[in-house]
Formats: structure tokens, sequence, C-alpha cells
């Protein structure tokens, strides 16, 4: 099943359960997809919507760091729910060590040296790690592993 399925039953299922939270939340992603796929006239496969997953959830915690700090835990709490639910259409992430070897490889092969490869290398880092791995932990791994 397709991960564009997978939404689609989940949100028949919190329909049914009349989970309203849960239920906002798969709209929210899927009002995503939808605006994706007529932007830029594509049908999304898995890739693509783990991406648009990914940004929904980087929203969420900017969103959780300014509503924390402006003392509105009410709206920190409702952010870090609708996190959770988005989370779980994400694949098995790659721990740290793993990412830190892969960029390694990545930089080995591509015999980058130094700082001023850091855009190519994120380049190749990006299209072969795309949803298996922490974007924020794969550019601290890149630098580390041009630093040494």
């Amino acid at each position: 099943m397709s991960l564009k399925d997978q939404i689609t039953e989940d949100m028949k299922t919190a329909m049914r359960a009349k989970d309203s939270e849960r239920l906002g939340t798969i709209r929210l992603l899927q009002a995503a997809m939808k605006q994706k796929e007529v932007d830029e006239r594509v049908v999304l496969d898995d890739v693509a919507i783990v991406a648009i997953v990914d940004k929904l959830i980087k929203q969420r915690k900017d969103s959780i760091t300014a509503f924390e700090g402006a003392g509105r835990q009410d709206l920190a709490d409702k952010e870090k729910s609708e996190m959770a639910v988005l989370q779980a259409y994400l694949p098995e992430r790659m721990s740290a060590e793993e990412t830190l070897v892969a960029v390694k490889a990545i930089v080995a092969e591509l015999g980058a040296a130094g700082p001023g490869d850091m855009g190519k290398v994120m380049g190749v880092v990006k299209t072969r790690l795309a949803g298996k791995a922490d974007m924020g932990q794969v550019s601290a791994a890149v630098k580390a592993a041009l630093a040494s």
C-alpha cells in the first residue's frame, strides 16, 4: 500500500472513530499534498510525501519553540500532538552514527576536502538520504566530515 493510500485509510479510520484531532492533522497533510500536486501538476510518490511530512514537522517544531517562548503551553501541546500524528508517516530514521558513516562514504566518493565543497556534498547527500535521515543531523555530519 502506498503512503498516499495509507493516509487516506487513516483519515477514514479517524472519521469513524470521531477522533477530531487526528482527523484535522491528516486533513492538513492531505491539503498540503493536494496543493503540491496542483501547483506542480504531478502525482506525488512516497518520497515526495515524506518530504512534505518532513516540512510540516519542521513547521511544528518551530511553532512549539515560539509558543513555549511566549508562554502559550496550550498551543504548544496542540502542535506536539499534531507532530506525533505526522511522525507516524515517516520511515524509520537512520541513527546519528549511521548518518555519519553514510556521509563520510559520500565525501570520500566525491573526493571532497574542506568546507568549500559542502554544497556539492549536500546535493548528493540530500538525494541519497532523503526521508531516511534527519537533515539537521545530515548537515552537522557533513560539516564534521569536511572539517576533519
